[in-house]
């Protein structure tokens, strides 16, 4: 286990803040981790986000293990040194990204067969394989296999691939404990928006001896509602002695009803995606850059924003970068929208440590 210690809890909500230590690294709750999927953070290296202030990212078992590959992480002694992060660092299990690549991969009992998006080579993964695969890597946090069906999938598919799911973490576990080193195991729990097979899931998933617990199967097509239902079902029935990881999901409305039902840990590609189409999250929601009004705005891009690129440069220059299609706008808007996220995430540890947490969540409510 993850030895978390709890530094605050809100008196009217699940919403709390948590500190836990990885590889030397404090790492306080909530808290977004950003996604490098390949080794990298679009647009950003290693010494940016250190800058940032990120205790820990992520990075895809799937995408690692087809390029640069296995071999070549072992030669580096594991992504750490390979990408010279030196925080934290979670990997998925890579199970979201075969599952969403219907017509090329194949499911069965034992695991996924699948062909590569780069070449069309065939590949297996299976429960024990991908934490095999994810040692290498040299994970602090691994994930288990699971299978992410999608939001509109009928309930009956929904409960054969959960217990498809908790089958597969029973393997993973097993896999895990023979050499778990330094590294901890999260497991996934499934459902889709059913709550009593959410709540049959979960119960399932925090009898084995995970470190963390993690929501898989939100933000897959169903609606905001159902995803809020969800949450605010499982949120009273989470274990408080684990961390709490909602999966793919991060937008600042999103974050502000998992934090009130209890989530710890979230991540996404949302802010850096959409920083390369320009857009940028603000204090008064998401604006295009592309947008002509931000032609001659000598102003930055958010007056209430302190980051390094808000101090620096003006929304005008931003908006000339991106217009001349120069990769320092995507990037300039890539730190911006990181920065961002990690300083919505401090307000709201700030918010929940002085008891105004609803506060905090209403106040933003009214401007996202």
């Amino acid at each position: 286990m993850i030895p978390i210690t709890l530094k605050a809890q809100d008196s009217k909500s699940l919403a709390r803040v948590t500190e836990f230590t990885l590889r030397g690294v404090k790492i306080e709750t909530p808290q977004f981790m950003p996604v490098g999927t390949r080794g990298a953070v679009k647009t950003l290296d290693s010494a940016d986000l250190q800058a940032l202030g990120f205790p820990i990212i992520l990075g895809n078992t799937y995408h690692l293990y087809l390029k640069p590959g296995i071999e070549v992480l072992r030669e580096h002694g594991g992504l750490h040194n390979f990408t010279g992060f030196s925080g934290a660092m979670l990997t998925d299990s890579g199970g979201f990204q075969i599952f969403s690549l219907e017509g090329m991969r194949k499911l069965d009992e034992q695991g996924v067969t699948f062909q590569s998006v780069y070449d069309g080579s065939k590949h297996r993964f299976e429960p024990a394989s991908v934490i095999q695969i994810q040692r290498a890597i040299g994970a602090d946090i691994m994930m288990c296999l699971d299978e992410c069906p999608p939001g509109d999938a009928p309930r009956s598919y929904i409960e054969k691939s959960m217990e498809l799911t908790h089958r597969w973490a029973i393997q993973c576990v097993e896999e895990f404990t023979r050499d778990p080193g330094r590294q901890h195991l999260f497991g996934i729990f499934q459902g889709g928006v059913h709550q009593d097979l959410r709540e049959r899931s979960l119960k399932f998933i925090q009898d084995l001896p995970f470190s963390g617990i993690a929501i898989g199967g939100l933000s897959v097509g169903e609606s905001r509602e159902d995803m809020s239902r969800v949450l605010q079902h499982v949120g009273p029935l989470m274990d408080p002695h684990r961390l709490h990881y909602l999966m793919g999901v991060g937008t600042p409305h999103d974050f502000l009803t998992a934090i009130e039902c209890g989530v710890d840990l979230f991540d996404c590609v949302m802010p850096t995606r959409v920083a390369r189409h320009g857009r940028a999250f603000t204090a008064n929601g998401q604006v295009n850059l592309l947008n002509s009004r931000f032609r001659t705005q000598l102003s930055a891009i958010d007056s209430h924003c302190d980051c390094r690129i808000c101090q620096n440069y003006s929304a005008s220059y931003v908006h000339h970068l991106l217009k001349m299609k120069e990769t320092t706008g995507q990037r300039l808007l890539t730190w911006h929208n990181l920065a961002f996220f990690k300083n919505f995430l401090k307000n709201a540890r700030e918010a929940i440590g002085a008891g105004q947490f609803l506060e905090f969540r209403d106040h933003w409510l009214e401007r996202l």
